[in-house]
């Protein structure tokens, strides 16, 4: 086997050449947990970890389902004029599969159909991520359902150790599971934060146990008035139960990431939080509620501006370096979708021929965040536009 290798080769010899594997290694290896049991795939899953958590690494989210890039194609007037088919949206998938972004990103997080989709030049998008050294992700997630009148749980457990197993066989390494929990004066309910709780642990469990680490997605809603006291109570209470959760299910926290919302007032409260208060009030609530052994933050960027995305994560990680003493517990990165598409979209209007300038758009923005996510990121910003991202539509 390659015990004994250091890690970038041992990621390089277990993911390009599969029939090397590191999945035989003794678990003892990698540090196996006094407290969670063993994992057929842990020496992988490990190596994973250390790929996506790398430095000036962090993740895009392009895993937006059909539907939800449909009602961004038709929203955006540069876009309201394509036809929402899985070619249009296949097109769009390739500019970003195919930027020079790999030094930027450590992973990608794709919707089932991407996986599968090829350059028009009939090359799988996958073995593009690859010779990039980018991890292919999945949304293994299917949509929200209604937990009674006002909110909504996850889709897809029932078949998603099946689905975990295929995905991994085709190529994917990592996997997420979004929640959505609406913040008004009275919600989340304690049922809503239980049960999101624990499908997200019962997610993340599965996902270990079938080869593929988990992002856990406890996306606290901004689309309403409250302001930044009620955004630090949710967000205490929702991380904390999605811990407890997942330490119950025995998730090993070494090979899992969490990717929360900011701790920031709703996107209507007339009173807005600037990035030192963002910095401090979030690192305030993760002191409270994570611990030390869990892998990674990727932080989504949930309707923030492109340039205020970069700005926050900046931040925050200048604030940690100083309240850690240069020794923060856990990787602090992005996983945005919108802060990295947006524009990126704008440009491309359907067009083949803007796809260069496209590329060029996403590897500025992803540079941007890569500094940001090391404390190093200084303006100008790439993005043209301090529009608004927030969108009412997802849920």
């Amino acid at each position: 086997c390659v015990a004994g290798f250091p890690p970038s080769l041992v990621w390089l010899i277990s993911f390009f050449a599969p029939q090397i594997s590191c999945e035989s290694l003794p678990l003892g290896a990698v540090g196996e947990p006094d407290d969670a049991m063993a994992f057929k795939y842990q020496g992988s899953l490990a190596e994973s970890v250390s790929h996506l958590c790398g430095r000036g690494k962090g993740i895009l989210a392009a895993d937006e389902s059909p539907g939800t890039l449909g009602k961004r194609l038709k929203n955006t007037p540069e876009l309201s004029h394509l036809e929402n088919v899985e070619e249009t949206r296949r097109q769009y998938r390739e500019i970003l599969v195919t930027s020079e972004t790999g030094s930027c990103f450590g992973g990608i997080i794709l919707h089932e159909e991407t996986l599968l989709q090829s350059t028009k030049d009939g090359k799988p998008f996958v073995e593009i991520l690859k010779g990039k050294g980018v991890l292919p992700g999945i949304k293994v997630d299917q949509g929200l359902a209604p937990l009674g009148e006002e909110e909504t749980v996850t889709k897809g457990l029932d078949t998603l150790e099946e689905r975990c197993a295929k995905y991994r066989e085709q190529g994917a390494r990592f996997a997420k599971w979004r929640s959505a929990l609406k913040v008004t004066g009275s919600l989340p309910s304690r049922q809503c934060i239980e049960e999101n709780a624990e499908q997200l642990a019962r997610y993340a469990r599965i996902c270990q146990e079938q080869g593929l680490v988990p992002i856990v997605e406890p996306e606290i809603l901004i689309t309403s008035d409250y302001d930044m006291a009620r955004s630090r109570e949710v967000s205490t209470q929702v991380l904390k139960e999605v811990v407890r959760r997942l330490q119950e299910h025995k998730v090993d926290m070494k090979l899992c990431l969490l990717k929360p919302q900011m701790v920031m007032p709703g996107s209507d409260c007339p009173t807005q939080a600037g990035s030192d208060e963002v910095a401090a009030a979030t690192l305030d609530v993760f002191d409270e509620c994570l611990p030390g052994d869990l892998a990674g933050v990727f932080f989504l960027s949930g309707g923030l501006t492109e340039e205020q995305a970069t700005v926050n994560l900046n931040k925050i990680n200048l604030l940690a370096r100083e309240r850690y003493n240069n020794a923060q517990p856990w990787k602090l990165s992005f996983s945005f979708g919108r802060a990295l598409q947006a524009s990126v979209l704008k440009l491309w209007k359907g067009d083949p021929s803007n796809a260069p300038a496209c590329r060029e758009q996403s590897l500025a923005l992803a540079q941007a965040n890569s500094k940001a996510c090391e404390g190093l990121y200084q303006p100008p910003h790439p993005s043209p536009s301090t529009a608004s991202l927030v969108e009412t539509f997802r849920g």
